[in-house]
């Protein structure tokens, strides 16, 4: 099931005026971000993100040329940078968030957008998610705190147990 991690811009302690600006951000490879990968990044506001992958695909490009490298491994090592700026996307949408003032307020792991944004909201307010949920989701994860030091993985507290 994919994971969402969600997004509200910060408004001050024990507020939650900022619910309907939430952004929930799926975790995975994004294509769009694999084939155009500096329109992507201009699409999503990224900036910085966006100067630095231009100036390392042009001072790679032009290293390679000077290194005499044949079109071929060019090509390759440009489609390696895009593969990874397919898989870390996201990343790099959540690392300009955190700059600004948003901050991550939970992790989701649902079948769909709708359904995390559901489990999300039905866990923050308290309600339960029983009444709508399918009898197949029912006692499954469904949100996390946010991790601390954005740790989601084995260990999701630093020092803590599996």
């Amino acid at each position: 099931m994919p994971v969402f991690t969600v997004h509200m811009p910060f408004v001050g302690a024990g507020q939650k005026g900022a619910a309907d600006q939430s952004v929930f951000v799926r975790d995975g490879f994004h294509f769009w971000a694999f084939v155009f990968g500096p329109l992507w990044m201009l699409w999503h506001r990224l900036w910085l993100a966006a100067i630095v992958y231009l100036v390392v695909i042009v001072g790679l490009e032009f290293a390679l040329s000077h290194l005499h490298v044949d079109r071929g491994t060019r090509w390759l090592v440009m489609a390696i940078i895009a593969f990874l700026v397919g898989f870390e996307a996201t990343s790099l949408w959540r690392w300009a968030r955190s700059r600004g003032r948003w901050r991550e307020v939970g992790v989701v792991v649902a079948s769909n957008r709708e359904n995390a944004e559901r489990r999300f909201f039905d866990h923050w307010t308290g309600e339960t998610a029983e009444r709508a949920e399918p009898a197949a989701f029912r006692g499954t994860a469904t949100t996390t705190p946010a991790p601390h030091g954005d740790i989601i993985g084995l260990f999701p507290r630093p020092g803590g147990q599996s």
